[in-house]
Formats: C-alpha cells, sequence, structure tokens
C-alpha cells in the first residue's frame, strides 16, 4: 500500500528586504514527522517555485491532507499597500480543481484575519495560531471519523456560521528540522536562516499583531532542541548565522542566559541577531548575548519623542534608547533602529524631536514606516473606530493605514536627510547595493553597511 502524504505549502512570495526560509513550516513538518511516521510530509515553497510545479507534485504524491501557510497579509507598506489576498484565493482555487484533498489554512496572517480568511477563502478548516498541536489532532480526528471541533485553535464552519476555537494550551518542547531542498537557496540569498525561541509578547504597543497571533503570555521553547539544531545547521550543513525570529528576544532573560551558556558550552561557533526591546537589556545580559554570538540588534524604537512612545504604548522613554545603543556600541555589536513615523498621536512636532534626537545616537540605520497599519484586535482599531478614521465594518483585508493628520508626510523625507543619519525609507531600494554584498558571500542582515 503507497505512503499517504501531507502536502505543506507555504504560500509566501514577498521578498523585502529579504526572501524568509518558511521557519512555521518547517516546525509544523518537524512535529507531523514525528507523530505520525506512517505519512510522507512534503513541504511545497511558492517562493522558489510556480503552479506547474505545483500540479506535477500533486499528480505525483496525491496527498490526502494539504497545510497552506499564509505568512503576509500585505507589504505592511502605506507607501504601495501591496494586498496578497487575492494570490492566496487564487492558489486555493487552484488546489480545488487539481485535487479533492482536505485543506487547512494557517500561518501568521491567516491568525490575524481567521474568520474573514476562512469565509473568503473556504478551506476546509483553519488554525489560528501556533498550528503543531492543532494540525495533528485535526489530521487523527479526520482519519478515525471523530468529532474535531474541541481542537484548539480551529476554524471551521457550523450551521452556516463560521467559529474559532479558543486556545489555552501550548507546545514548547519542539524539534526543528529544515527543509534540505530549501536550506541553500535561502542561505545563498537570504544569508540567514530562522529559528524560534520563545513564542508570545506581553507588551502592549497598540499597533501590533504579535499579541494577537501568538498570544500576550510567553513561552519559551525547550533549550536543548534549540542548541541542537543549531548545531546540525553549523556542523552539518555550513551555517554560521541565523535570525532569531521571536517577536522580543530579550525577554525571559534567565533563559536568555540559559540558552547563550548552552550555545557557548557546544562549540559552535555561530553568529546570530534578533529584535529586541531597550527594555530589560542590561551590560551583562548583552556580553553573555555576544560571547554566544550575538552581532546584530533590531531595536523596535518607534521613535525618539517621549510623547509619542507613551502615545504608541511604548514602555520605554528616549534616554533608554540613547543608553542602549551606546552599550551595543560600546561592546561591538551592530545595532539598527526601525522606526514608525506619522502614527497614532504624531505631530510635526513630535517628528522633529525625534530627527533631532536621531542625531544623539551613534553610528546606526534607521528604518521608519509611514503610519501603522491597522489590524483587528489591536488598540489601534479602537481608537481608530472612535476617531473616524476607520469604519466599524471596515473588515481590513485591504490594508488600512493611520496617518497622523497632524504630519506633513511630504516632508518626511527631506527633514530625515538633513539629520545627515541613515534614514531607509520603503521606497528607497537598497537592492543592487545589497546584491554586491552577498556576491561577496557576506551573512547576516548587512544593513550596517548602508551607514552614510
Amino acid at each position: 500500500m503507497k505512503q499517504q502524504t501531507i502536502l505543506l505549502i507555504s504560500a509566501n512570495r514577498f521578498d523585502k528586504p529579504y526572501p524568509v526560509y518558511p521557519i512555521g513550516l518547517s516546525y509544523i513538518s518537524s512535529y507531523l514527522k514525528e507523530k505520525l511516521p506512517h505519512y510522507k510530509v512534503v513541504v511545497y515553497d511558492l517562493y522558489l517555485n510556480g503552479y506547474d510545479e505545483l500540479q506535477s507534485i500533486i499528480h505525483l504524491h496525491r496527498p490526502k491532507y494539504i497545510g497552506v501557510s499564509l505568512r503576509n497579509v500585505d507589504d505592511a507598506n502605506s507607501l504601495s499597500r501591496g494586498s496578497f489576498f487575492g494570490r492566496y484565493k487564487e492558489l486555493i482555487d487552484i488546489l480545488r480543481g487539481l485535487c479533492d484533498a482536505k485543506i487547512i489554512v494557517g500561518g501568521a496572517g491567516f491568525s490575524i484575519f481567521p474568520e474573514r480568511f476562512y469565509n473568503l477563502l473556504r478551506p476546509d478548516f483553519g488554525i489560528y495560531g501556533e498550528g503543531e498541536k492543532s494540525f495533528l489532532e485535526l489530521i487523527n480526528c479526520m482519519d478515525f471519523g471523530t468529532d474535531a471541533s474541541n481542537i484548539e485553535g480551529l476554524v471551521y464552519i457550523k450551521n452556516g456560521k463560521v467559529l474559532v476555537n479558543k486556545r489555552q494550551h501550548h507546545c514548547q518542547d519542539l524539534t526543528l528540522n529544515f527543509e534540505n531542498n530549501l536550506i541553500d537557496y535561502y542561505w545563498q540569498h537570504s544569508g540567514m536562516l530562522n529559528v524560534q525561541t520563545k513564542r508570545g509578547c506581553p507588551y502592549k504597543c497598540i499597533y501590533c499583531s504579535y499579541p494577537v497571533i501568538e498570544g500576550p503570555r510567553i513561552r519559551t521553547l525547550n533549550t536543548d532542541e534549540i542548541v541542537n539544531t543549531l548545531k546540525d545547521l553549523y556542523f552539518n550543513k555550513g551555517i554560521n548565522y541565523v535570525f532569531f525570529t521571536d517577536s522580543v528576544f530579550n525577554i525571559e532573560n534567565e533563559y536568555n542566559h540559559e540558552l547563550a551558556d548552552k550555545i557557548i558550552s557546544s562549540g559552535i561557533r555561530i553568529k546570530w541577531g534578533a529584535y529586541f526591546t531597550v527594555k530589560n537589556l542590561n551590560e551583562k545580559l548583552l556580553i553573555k548575548l555576544k560571547q554566544s554570538g550575538l552581532t546584530h540588534v533590531e531595536f523596535g524604537t518607534e521613535s525618539l519623542s517621549d510623547l509619542t512612545l507613551k502615545k504608541y504604548g511604548k514602555s520605554f522613554r528616549v534616554r533608554d534608547v540613547i543608553e542602549k545603543s551606546e552599550l551595543c556600541r560600546k561592546h561591538g555589536i551592530h545595532f539598527a533602529h526601525f522606526m514608525i513615523l506619522a502614527g497614532y498621536g504624531e505631530t510635526d512636532e513630535t517628528i522633529n524631536e525625534t530627527y533631532q534626537n536621531s542625531k544623539k545616537i551613534g553610528p546606526t540605520v534607521f528604518f521608519p514606516f509611514v503610519g501603522m497599519r491597522i489590524y483587528p484586535g489591536t488598540k489601534l482599531h479602537e481608537l481608530a473606530i472612535k476617531d473616524g478614521t476607520i469604519d466599524r465594518n471596515d473588515d481590513l483585508l485591504e490594508p488600512r493605514y493611520y496617518l497622523s493628520k497632524n504630519v506633513d508626510l511630504l516632508s518626511l523625507q527631506p527633514r530625515a536627510a538633513a539629520t545627515g543619519r541613515s534614514w531607509i525609507f520603503p521606497d528607497i531600494d537598497v537592492s543592487e547595493k545589497t546584491k554586491r554584498l552577498k556576491a561577496k558571500n557576506l551573512k547576516g542582515p548587512l544593513w550596517e553597511h548602508l551607514l552614510s
């Protein structure tokens, strides 16, 4: 009897600032291979291959179940406002025409809009939030013909109504095995691979979708499993740079010390970067992380105005940003600041304050987004409805942005340029310079080479 197949498809084709390895699917794939050894699990990446190849894969394997990961809703850029929903609908329609497999949709993008996406895409099921255990339980229910309606995170239709089950339990002991047919491409074109050490975000930034996708409670993943993954990448596959994709790395710092110690003792000489907040970052921790390979810090700073930071729901102030930036500079760690200009509560005065304060920070790169993408379930969503920026009935699938009416948007770039610092706006094309750097076989984010 031929082994039955589960086909997992990464639908992401967005590559700004670089293509991103489909790490979510690798976690799902690793989990299913461990728990369902009688199934063949195949991962297919639409960034690398097209629909013709997909048709061949489906005809070859005749999958019983197809999981589709929707990583991005849109490009999160108010200057272009590109939406990806149409291509997702096209993919589901193509799959329906090619086979009669059960289709299960999940991923970060789907988890922001579970009811809306389910209604419009009409898969057999959806999975909200982390998918490993829920996917496994759903397959078992379908295999044995039992009721699946109590599975946490399940999105399904009952009596004509889309239901989304709440999630109360989470996975922590997760193995991660990268797909051998994908590693070479992403290592060459991205210069890094991705690993997760923790899930969830406890912070209350008004615009952020992470607490919607992963929940507010922090779950740390098994440090031994993470180190085993890093050892495999480093010793067996020649990978010497990874990016930890946690929403914020430097939370649960006792755990981070443990992870750093285990990386150091493992003999790995791997370099890494991560998203950080200036909160909860002390010199002792930074020294330990550098010893474990930390070379790049990406700060989610958003503003250099105390008034705006407060409006944005940030738990730190400008003095903290300057202090922690100097700490990174002192220890030779590259750092960049990601910003949101003209978001909720911004004025030309607070923008000018941000630009002036940017001069107080040592050599760095600022990556500003203009305005805030409005996502359902966020505080910004409530505020935007309250002040009439959007209608309560707007489903937000088409990108909607909060752009402060008290900011002269046309002057943002000239004012940034006048600071003499490196401000890289989303519409500034640095792809050719990045290609030249990658041609030199440089690895990692590379933004430190974009300094003015």
